[in-house]
């Protein structure tokens, strides 16, 4: 069996949970989110996996940093993992809708299965899953909740504070 391990470190969108498997990242869970893990399945807490990540965090929070580039081990069906490193193509600053996602994966009519893929993204943030919108420009769907979605996108320069909510 697998070690995991995990350490809660604060950010400006509140207390992330990293969790590594044999010392690589697997999950970057919010306070709340759908999707999150049991507590259990999250391992003993040890910070030692985790400095390169929360370096990285800490640089992007500060707006330092655009583009992450810490190992990640991402557990997931082969068109989940597909997604979610079309995901990691998405420029910081920038967004893409789910129609896009699923064309640029030769698929037009998976947007819908895109969306949940995006979903059920294990490690926010650093792979954006917050960076994709609904085809009208709404910000449809986080698992991390919409406020906290509206507000990276916002810290990224890729919406307006305002934008709509739907």
């Amino acid at each position: 069996m697998s070690r995991r391990q995990h350490t809660v470190v604060d950010s400006p969108y509140g207390p992330l949970t990293l969790v590594a498997t044999e010392g690589v990242l697997c999950g970057l869970y919010m306070v709340g989110q759908r999707h999150r893990p049991a507590e259990e399945t999250f391992g003993d807490p040890d910070p030692e996996p985790f400095p390169e990540v929360i370096e990285q965090l800490d640089a992007y929070f500060r707006g330092e940093l655009t583009e992450f580039t810490v190992p990640l081990h991402l557990h997931g069906t082969p068109f989940q993992r597909s997604v979610w490193e079309q995901l990691q193509r998405i420029p910081y600053g920038e967004t893409r809708t789910y129609g896009q996602l699923a064309q640029h994966m030769g698929n037009t009519g998976a947007s819908r299965a895109v969306g949940l893929a995006n979903g059920k993204n294990p490690v926010g943030i650093i792979v954006p899953c917050h960076r994709v919108i609904g085809s009208t420009g709404s910000l449809t769907g986080y698992g991390g909740g919409l406020d906290r979605k509206q507000r990276l996108l916002a810290f990224e320069g890729g919406v307006p504070a305002e934008a709509a909510l739907f």
